[in-house]
């Protein structure tokens, strides 16, 4: 039997997962990661290299450990990581600075773009679908700017997944999907554009080779095989970006098709043509698809499964206890508790994450508004629900804009990754949306992409858009309930008003945004 390996390095962890060729997952491996504030760096969210290379090395050999499988049963490999983050080399390539994706250090940088360049972020917008909200561009110009040392030996640039397969098998490349994200990329050539560091005084030769999501780059080097029992046979293919990793795995590889991954950050996808302009008003990201002909508008719901999961930890040592004794997740058992809780969450409102804007992007300050006295209406059960309510409801404004922008109507979400695995939570998001909500069999959509790319790359499948729709399995499906929708559009429409107000707090400096793009 031939085997498939997914590293997924996503914003709160790395993990390993291991597929046979049927797409069927065999066994898992994760460990949480946390990103480093360095002191006096506002904030600043350093990729610690060392300490996540051995992490990524543990999760590998536990996933082949739990599987009872030696390296030489894994045929092939791949990667993905959260977007945006980026890791740069010297000139004998070795890994010198990373940093994660919402790293917003480089906020003076930003102002002084915008001040002395004022049409440059909008003619970037319109090659590459986006901002300097989450782009490498600023971050490089403040690495010039504070890290001169640094700067100054940087010879080449890639991705944190891109990273990954780099210290597996020794070659630096990057891909549409994820190298899109780092804002020097142009939509229409999938390659990297390198006028645009040039137009700020950057290095603009320091670019790695650009390969296509399935791109056999080489097999794992000795040294790789000592540090993880994996095979020097293994081989290493390109990967993507974890967003539209989820995508392939999801079948979600035609044009007008819709996903919400639920993971530490809720995307919303919606695949369009490739040659599909980004709006005018810069209120919506656009990516490169891991599909050549395709690209997808997306939205972001910040911190979504990130403030599930503070809520655990800081307020249900009780039911995590609990739930241990039953042998079911923490979540599982919240969600029981919150089944009985009216539509609404007794008016509880929660502000964590707005609504897509991103050309202006920040969020108001955490809290959670209109809480009772009565212990029977505010307690645990109807914070939990009204943070799952929350979530959908900001998906559903990010994809009605994505409506308004592309005329394409959503009809159906496929909805992925850890979030879809609770029922209470399918359910809102049906209700909120007014759609029919598909949850497939593999719960790791963004690994089953990944392990697709790996078996394209190694021969084993014929192309990622046949394999995709081939092994896509559904596990439920969810309906709408009419009643709960036409509640849930009228409780939409106060939180956005709720939630303006709230921002004017944060204008005000009486309250501290939850995270603020740069330059804002």
């Amino acid at each position: 039997m031939r085997y498939l390996m997914a590293l997924d390095a996503g914003t709160g962890s790395i993990r390993a997962v291991i597929f046979d060729t049927k797409g069927n997952q065999i066994s898992l491996a994760s460990k949480e990661w946390t990103h480093i504030a360095e002191p006096n760096v506002p904030n600043s969210m350093t990729f610690d290299l060392e300490e996540n290379w051995d992490l990524v090395v543990m999760c590998i050999k536990k996933a082949l450990k739990r599987a009872n499988l030696k390296g030489k049963d894994i045929i092939s490999l791949s990667a993905s990581s959260m977007r945006e983050g980026i890791v740069v080399y010297d000139k004998d390539k070795k890994p010198i600075w990373g940093v994660a994706n919402v790293d917003a250090r480089a906020d003076k940088e930003v102002k002084y773009i915008r001040k002395n360049y004022p049409k440059l972020e909008k003619e970037f917008y319109k090659t590459s679908g986006q901002t300097f909200a989450l782009g490498a561009l600023p971050r490089l110009m403040w690495l010039k700017n504070n890290r001169a040392n640094i700067y100054d030996k940087v010879a080449y640039i890639s991705m944190i997944g891109d990273w990954i397969l780099y210290k597996l098998c020794g070659v630096i490349a990057s891909d549409p999907s994820n190298g899109g994200t780092s804002g020097i990329f142009s939509l229409k050539k999938r390659d990297w554009d390198r006028e645009m560091p040039k137009k700020l005084g950057l290095k603009d030769n320091i670019f790695p080779k650009a390969l296509e999501c399935g791109t056999l780059m080489g097999r794992v080097t000795k040294k790789a095989s000592k540090d993880t029992n994996l095979s020097t046979k293994t081989k290493v293919v390109m990967g993507g970006g974890d967003v539209q990793m989820g995508a392939l795995g999801l079948g979600v590889v035609d044009v007008g098709d819709v996903a919400i991954l639920g993971g530490s950050f809720w995307q919303q996808i919606v695949n369009i043509p490739k040659d599909t302009p980004p709006p005018k008003d810069m209120s919506i990201r656009v990516n490169p698809h891991t599909i050549s002909n395709l690209n997808q508008a997306e939205g972001i719901t910040f911190f979504s499964g990130l403030v599930m999961r503070w809520f655990r930890d800081a307020f249900c040592e009780e039911e995590k206890k609990l739930a241990k004794e039953k042998g079911i997740d923490t979540y599982q058992l919240l969600e029981e508790r919150a089944k009985d809780v009216p539509i609404g969450s007794n008016g509880i409102i929660p502000i964590f994450s707005d609504s897509m804007k991103y050309a202006k992007w920040y969020h108001a300050s955490p809290s959670f508004l209109n809480l009772s006295l009565d212990p029977t209406k505010s307690n645990k059960a109807s914070i939990f629900k009204s943070l799952q309510e929350n979530a959908c409801i900001v998906s559903n404004i990010n994809l009605k804009k994505i409506e308004k922008w592309t005329d394409i109507k959503v009809k159906e979400i496929v909805f992925a990754s850890g979030a879809s695995k609770g029922e209470l939570w399918c359910q809102t998001l049906s209700d909120v949306t007014g759609v029919i909500i598909k949850v497939p069999k593999v719960k790791e959509a963004t690994s089953l992409g990944v392990a697709i790319c790996a078996g394209v790359g190694a021969n084993i499948y014929p192309n990622l858009k046949q394999t995709s729709k081939s092994l896509i399995e559904w596990d439920k499906t969810y309906y709408p309930n009419s009643k709960n929708h036409k509640k849930y559009k009228q409780i939409s429409k106060k939180w956005t008003k709720i939630y303006k107000e709230q921002l004017k707090l944060v204008d005000k400096n009486l309250t501290t945004s939850m995270w603020k793009a740069v330059g804002i």
